[in-house]
């Protein structure tokens, strides 16, 4: 019996992908890595899973957990010999049950985000995770990459928003740990391992997830800005103003807007004159829990002190849901239209809120230096420090020059990001892409730590190898 007809038995024909069909599960979404697979298996139950995981083990053949597949990093990715077994968890896709007594949903690691957001609305409540590929990542990835999304600084990461989890281990046990309870200490937290760790530690099958009153009224304005100390300033006004009530703030080149309106004619940046060509803008929105008239008077309030103050040079608030959603698509379609302009060089990263201005003059300036003519494609979450600052190839580069010297690129932003005190991923985590640079910039303690943690629980190095730790920089790995 060959090795496919062992995992046929386990899971039946249909669920066992071998050759062309297996081929798209073998790319990642921005087209930067593609490896091959020995075979891609899609369990469709917690135990199946476990099943296929001792199979592996058993057999010395590493396993590579893939949610929908929409990561930026290349974590769900296999590496090209053909060796590894592709775990999707797509099959995996019910929500198991609602609680709003206790505010809480268990959902299975294949539900995607925007059904997992829908069955939330149905129950009269909000799952606040929100980012451009809800309506194809899955929650058991949005979790394995600790998600951030674009309402991290109302109701903080993934991370915040998991109170208990379903994980197969390296081993192919199951560790049962869906209470819904807000206090349990009662030893090392197991949940916040796994989440996070992109697939190297276990596999999540399942999660109870946080659910919230819905908001009674929300406000969004665009408003437009001559540089990101405004931005900052503006920040800080609408933190005083909104307090916790303030949900997100979304800083945006003005050359990522005009980018979304030529790929995209059908929106349009909502300003004339001036304003429609200024460097900066900002995206934010109020959540409300009393009364729309309540949110609209003090978002007003607020938006015109940005104003008076010189900080907004102008503004558009939306009038209704539809308006709302036309600056949010906006805002949601510059990954989109990037890609439609090529590859690029990207990197989250995370900088204290109080130094941005900073780090993007200085960090601009150093790439103009060191590579003249090149583009910077900038926008982000603010509110929590969290930066998307990628370099495009402009006019003086072709795709494949910027890429070749993608290296070069990385220092300059990495050693700017380190050198302000921030971190080079705050959301999309490790992967592939940024494990070979994370010992240059990340504590050599924290990194022994988590070589140790890797060698613990996945002892024969098995679980999503050559991810976030290199091959070799665990004592058993493969």
């Amino acid at each position: 019996m060959s090795q496919t007809d062992e995992l046929v038995r386990i899971l039946g024909k249909q669920h066992v992908l071998t050759g062309a069909d297996a081929e798209p599960y073998t790319v990642d979404w921005r087209g930067r890595y593609s490896g091959a697979a020995l075979a891609v298996v899609r369990p469709g139950t917690t135990d199946e899973v476990a099943q296929v995981v001792r199979w592996c083990v058993a057999n010395k053949i590493p396993m590579v957990p893939q949610g929908g597949n929409t990561g930026l990093c290349g974590g769900a990715t296999p590496d090209a010999d053909g060796k590894a077994v592709v775990i999707s968890l797509v099959r995996m896709n019910r929500v198991r049950g609602i609680d709003t007594d206790n505010d809480t949903m268990v959902v299975e690691a294949g539900c995607i985000l925007q059904a997992v957001q829908q069955a939330a609305r149905e129950a009269g409540r909000l799952f606040p995770l929100s980012l451009a590929a809800e309506g194809s990542c899955t929650i058991g990835g949005n979790l394995a990459t600790n998600a951030g999304g674009t309402q991290v600084l109302r109701y903080g990461n993934a991370r915040d928003l998991v109170l208990g989890l379903e994980v197969v281990t390296a081993e192919g046990d199951v560790m049962h740990g869906l209470k819904g309870l807000r206090k349990d200490n009662t030893g090392y937290d197991l949940r916040n391992l796994y989440v996070g760790s992109e697939g190297t530690l276990g596999i999540i099958t399942a999660a109870t997830v946080k659910l919230y009153p819905p908001p009674v009224a929300s406000c969004t304005a665009l408003i437009a800005l001559e540089s990101v100390k405004d931005a900052v300033a503006a920040l800080s006004l609408a933190r005083n103003g909104f307090g916790a009530a303030l949900t997100g703030f979304e800083l945006i080149a003005g050359d990522c807007l005009q980018g979304v309106v030529k790929c995209y004619p059908q929106q349009r940046i909502p300003f004339e004159g001036a304003a429609a060509a200024l460097p900066w803008y900002a995206l934010l929105e109020l959540s409300d829990s009393e009364s729309a008239d309540h949110a609209r008077e003090r978002f007003e309030a607020v938006v015109g002190e940005m104003l008076e103050a010189g900080l907004a040079k102008d503004a558009v608030i939306a009038e209704n849901i539809t308006q709302s959603r036309a600056l949010w698509h906006l805002r949601e379609s510059i990954p989109l239209s990037e890609k439609e302009f090529g590859k690029s060089i990207k990197h989250d990263v995370s900088i204290p809120v109080s130094r941005m201005a900073e780090f993007v003059e200085s960090t601009n300036a150093a790439l103009q230096e060191k590579f003249p003519g090149i583009r910077n494609v900038i926008f982000g979450h603010l509110g929590d420090g969290n930066l998307h600052y990628n370099v495009a190839r402009g006019e003086a580069y072709t795709e494949e020059e910027l890429l070749s010297r993608q290296s070069d690129v990385y220092d300059v932003v990495h050693d700017s990001v380190h050198r302000f005190h921030g971190s080079i991923s705050a959301e999309h985590g490790v992967g592939q892409l940024k494990r070979d640079v994370l010992p240059r910039y990340k504590d050599p303690v924290e990194m022994a730590l988590m070589r140790r943690i890797k060698d613990a629980l996945d002892p024969q190095g098995l679980m999503n190898p050559g991810k976030v730790l290199a091959r070799g920089q665990t004592p058993h790995g493969v």
